[in-house]
């Protein structure tokens, strides 16, 4: 896969991210935040709560498993930092997750997936 089908896919599957928090009652803040330290592919709130998401596509199912390591989730969380102040003013509560998303399956929500390895 080129690098411009792997950006069109994984624009389609924060797509399917999003649509899949909002049926789980999120609301999506931000798509796709940059920062000097990452990206958020997707900011979402849900009463007090934050979540800053990762999302990962593969082509097959099993691939999956290896979407997601400790060097991407610590990108993550060095973004989040910075978007704290930003994202929850009223010192909301945050998180950070994961949804891993496959053709032909739900997509799968890990929640609260960092605690600071």
């Amino acid at each position: 896969m080129n690098r411009q089908d792997a950006e069109a896919q994984g624009r389609q599957a924060e797509k399917t991210a999003a649509r899949f928090l909002r049926l789980k009652g999120w609301r999506i803040l931000a798509e796709r935040v940059r920062t000097p330290r990452g990206e958020v592919d997707l900011v979402a709130k849900r009463g007090g709560l934050v979540a800053f998401v990762e999302v990962k596509a593969r082509t097959k199912l099993e691939d999956l498993e290896q979407a997601i390591d400790l060097r991407r989730l610590q990108r993550v969380a060095a973004a989040a930092e910075i978007l704290y102040p930003q994202y929850c003013p009223n010192g909301e509560d945050m998180q950070i997750d994961v949804i891993l998303v496959a053709p032909r399956r739900l997509p799968v929500h890990l929640a609260n997936v960092w605690h600071g390895f």
